[in-house]
């Protein structure tokens, strides 16, 4: 953009046609390289439809991702929240890091290795985003561990949860903790000395470490030894438990203090905690692999030893020592960062699940029934087949019962006799799922059940391995999906015979097959059996375990070869409807909006004069609320007890009131290297539901933040007057107060 188009005294933009803008003159395509490196675009959208680039019109994936740590981080810092809920939240702001770490820095430390130059669409280069990355770190880490150490320890203590040291035991107490490290500690501890018979040992990810120093007694020789702390012990012992008071020692205190029975005859000069967490990011070329299967156990394997990309190092270690691991684990100082005190709080969770102190946290949600479920006692229960056939319904998790709606059609599919076929996409499950036992079931009863397992869903790679192989024995036909793209969307179809002929019952969801992370995270799953739906959902199966290249749908948007293109088609439709005069209007919920395309179709609309609220859980690109730019964009950001998780998609289209509902966000991976499926919500009740939830999404003024046009985000405060309105308390509330007329406001009867 030339100096003359933008103020900095301002803030302010003047008006841009991005339709005559030409991206600035540079000797590669920054645009053409960052997707190059995330597997390509499609054919039929080319980099060169990119108009704009650089900070005035992108914020950095990255930092990005880092701001929405930080409103999860304002989550535990809010004072108001119980005790033990905010010590949870301070367990979530670190598993996110190390997820972080592991996956978008390891990322970027590949590109680096690479020799990757180019810049992303913000204008940055690897090694300039890392170096942010590492000032924003170091900056919530002292915020997260403040809050952990001077906040929440003593407020715990205070109210009965005492982490103490060995010393400050008493005898039957250290008596207890002796026992404990001679029966559960010490027959699993193996310490690994390092010498020329003795090579530096491996450290495997996440883990904790004690990095000792010794000095041998007969010759003063300065040795090296390292322990891991097990990690299949709780961090924390239970000592003594009471109804109001809970004593806890730290395990690798215990062994600290006993560090000494491990080496007997040598002094021990020091003992102090790290650990690394190593890259997650390996590329690999499936296009060239004979077996997919094999190639992501490969993966696994090459993943454990993959470089370390960060150290968290005690803060009192030794100089020598820190050298010491700094050469062997090959890292630099700018991957280092030095702690006093625990190091890998996301351990924090522990704390929030121990038994009792039901006051320190908020009640605990018990997910309903949903309405169309429900009938006088004296009549038999309808199956889930009999419900779908009265209409299409909408289930809000956790609101809903993920136990008895999406469970259930799953199981009952599996039992009912009259039930020909169950097909399935799984990108993750839980360990012991019930809907993998009931697909396992129905393939034992000589029912067709064909499964395609995401082998490549990101640190679930080795469980949908495992059930692979399970599903592969009872019988079941398991698929991997299309080498080069991703099995993202969460379908389920089901044939059964009836009287008039077969059936076909479907489920499309926003989120995964996953009964536990269903009593957490928010999403959205539709029931229907319509002809024109059920049609397109065979027609994803036979794409994706068949050879059907030109496949068309009749009304669901598909990736990776339509969604793209009806979105943007979509957009254009307000654009044109704006430029007429008429109302024009978007709301699109969803979990991340990065894809530039996208995103510079919006700010075209806005420029039209389509009002565009965004509700954006995560990373948004997007800048809203730039004059000239942005000026009819608001993004939005709903942090709280659920993750929400559901993606949701509005466009007036000359009060057609559309709605869409699947699991793609408005990233280039969901629009380009996944296959995808957002279905229509078509029936007047269960839009007007849809537009229920988006209107408490914008109205909250509890938890929700508002991003502002240089990228930072501020939480929206209650006015004067006005009545508090949390998204998540507001639905369970709605949720439990259904009584016998309201199911119709959720589903639609035919």
């Amino acid at each position: 953009m030339s100096k003359s188009s933008y103020s900095p005294d301002t803030n302010e933009f003047k008006p841009v046609n991005l339709q005559k803008l030409k991206k600035k003159k540079s000797k590669s395509n920054p645009l053409k390289n960052e997707i190059l490196s995330q597997k390509g675009l499609q054919k039929d959208l080319t980099p060169s439809e990119l108009k704009i680039f650089g900070s005035d019109y992108f914020l950095n994936y990255e930092v990005n991702w880092l701001k929405f740590n930080w409103r999860v981080l304002e989550v535990a810092l809010n004072e108001e929240l119980p005790l033990l809920e905010r010590v949870k939240f301070i367990g979530i702001v670190c598993s996110n890091l190390d997820e972080f770490f592991q996956k978008r820095v390891g990322g970027l430390k590949r590109q680096l290795h690479a020799g990757v130059s180019e810049l992303t669409v913000d204008g940055k280069t690897p090694d300039e985003q890392l170096h942010a990355i590492r000032r924003v770190v170091k900056k919530m880490i002292k915020q997260y561990r403040s809050c952990y150490l001077d906040d929440l320890l003593p407020k715990l203590k205070k109210n009965g949860i005492q982490i103490k040291e060995y010393s400050e035991l008493d005898s039957s107490l250290q008596q207890k903790a002796d026992e404990y490290f001679e029966k559960q500690i010490y027959p699993i501890i193996t310490p690994l000395a390092v010498d020329e018979a003795h090579p530096f040992p491996f450290i495997s990810n996440k883990s904790r470490s004690l990095a000792i120093k010794l000095r041998n007694k007969a010759n003063d020789e300065l040795l090296f030894a390292r322990i891991k702390i097990p990690a299949n012990r709780p961090r924390w012992i239970q000592l003594e438990h009471t109804e109001d008071r809970v004593i806890l020692l730290s395990v690798k205190d215990l062994i600290v203090e006993k560090i000494g029975r491990f080496f007997p005859g040598v002094e021990v000069l020091s003992a102090n905690v790290f650990r690394v967490t190593r890259n997650a990011d390996l590329e690999r070329n499936e296009e060239e692999a004979d077996d997919l299967l094999e190639m992501i156990e490969e993966e696994l394997r090459e993943r454990r030893f993959a470089e370390v990309v960060r150290l968290e190092i005690d803060k009192n270690m030794p100089i020598d020592v820190k050298k010491y691991l700094f050469s062997h684990l090959n890292v630099h100082q700018n991957e280092v960062f030095e702690m006093e005190g625990p190091i890998g709080l996301a351990d924090a969770m522990q704390l929030y699940n121990i038994e009792g102190f039901q006051h320190l946290k908020i009640e605990q949600w018990v997910p309903t029934l949903h309405p169309v479920f429900r009938h006088p006692i004296d009549e038999e229960t309808p199956s889930v087949f009999q419900v779908i056939k009265k209409g299409d319904f909408i289930v809000h998790h956790p609101y809903h019962s993920f136990e008895s709606s999406t469970q259930r059609f799953v199981e009952e599919a599996a039992r009912d006799p009259k039930v020909l076929a169950i097909k399935q996409t799984l990108y993750r499950t839980s360990s012991d799922s019930p809907l993998m036992h009931a697909l396992i079931r129905a393939a034992e009863a000589d029912k067709q059940v064909a499964i395609l397992i995401e082998l490549k869903a990101r640190f679930d790679e080795e469980r949908n391995i495992s059930w692979a192989q399970r599903l592969e024995k009872a019988g079941v036909h398991v698929s991997y999906g299309i080498a080069g793209l991703k099995i993202h969307t969460k379908l389920t179809i089901v044939v059964r015979e009836e009287e008039d002929g077969l059936r076909r019952y479907v489920h499309i969801g926003t989120g995964n097959y996953h009964p536990d992370t269903a009593q957490l995270y928010e999403d959205l799953g539709y029931f229907t059996c319509r002809d024109d739906i059920a049609s397109d959902v065979s027609d994803v199966f036979n794409l994706l375990t068949g050879y059907a290249p030109d496949q068309t749908f009749k009304k669901t948007f598909v990736a990776p070869k339509h969604l793209r293109n009806n979105i943007m088609a979509l957009i254009q439709a307000e654009i044109d409807e704006a430029k007429q005069g008429r109302e024009a209007r978007i709301i699109a919920k969803m979990n991340s909006l990065e894809d530039p395309l996208i995103i510079q179709k919006l700010y075209e609309a806005s420029q039209a004069g389509v009002k565009i609220d965004m509700i954006v859980r995560g990373v948004c690109r997007l800048i809203p609320q730039k004059k000239g730019l942005s000026d009819n964009i608001h993004v939005h950001s709903i942090i709280g007890r659920f993750l929400e998780h559901s993606r949701c998609y509005y466009f007036h289209h000359g009060g057609d009131d559309l709605y869409f509902t699947g699991s793609a966000d408005w990233m280039h991976r969901n629009l380009d290297a996944r296959v995808e499926v957002l279905a229509p919500i078509e029936h007047p009740l269960l839009k007007k539901y849809l537009q229920f939830m988006l209107n408490i999404y914008l109205r909250d003024n509890q938890q929700r933040w508002i991003m502002k046009s240089n990228g930072s985000y501020r939480k929206v405060e209650r006015k004067k007057g006005e009545k508090k309105l949390g998204t998540h308390d507001f639905l369970m509330t709605h949720t439990k107060s259904y009584s016998e007329p309201i199911p119709r406001s959720h589903r639609g009867e035919k």
